[in-house]
């Protein structure tokens, strides 16, 4: 019983989630502390702060670690694979309506018209993140970090995890 209410909780704050993980958080509180009672306010709040800290989706670890505490290592499959099922759902259905009517010129005309969007809101994003370095670090130090992966990456085909590294001991060394 305990597997399918994982099951159920996790799916349906993923479900009901839309936008991704952060919209999804307060979804999986209500489920895990009003509830089914598996945690108290604070310790959520606990969770959900070294979950932050953490590298990949925000939705994955705190099912996984949830999940671990109330069923251990097969709860935390159950909760892993209720936070993943409703996008895998979306996209394989999403996908096969695509293929039925892939040949449709409606069709090859959404797709195309979907890469310059993509472009503009990656471009976008970007820019906010360059303006974000300078206010936090200035031009100069932005300028020499930009330029410096860019050689790195680009000419001397430096592995992206080494440049963040490099960047990360610049950082501490000289910003400070």
């Amino acid at each position: 019983m305990i597997y399918l209410q994982l099951f159920w909780a996790f799916f349906i704050a993923n479900t009901l989630g839309y936008g991704g993980g952060p919209p999804s958080i307060p979804l999986i509180q209500n489920e895990v502390v009003d509830v089914y009672g598996w945690m108290s306010v604070q310790e959520f709040g606990e969770v959900l702060a070294v979950a932050n800290a953490l590298p990949s989706p925000i939705g994955t670890k705190l099912a996984g670690y949830i999940g671990y505490q109330v069923a251990g290592v097969p709860g935390a499959a159950v909760a892993l694979i209720a936070t993943v099922a409703p996008t895998a759902i979306a996209m394989i259905l999403l996908l096969q309506f695509i293929h039925l009517f892939r040949k449709a010129p409606q069709v090859k005309a959404m797709t195309q018209s979907v890469r310059p969007v993509v472009t503009v809101l990656l471009g976008t994003l970007t820019y906010q993140f360059l303006l974000g370095a300078v206010e936090g670090i200035g031009w100069m130090q932005t300028g020499i970090l930009s330029v410096a992966s860019f050689l790195l990456l680009e000419t001397w085909k430096v592995h992206p995890a080494l440049v963040i590294i490099v960047s990360m001991a610049y950082g501490f060394f000289f910003i400070g």
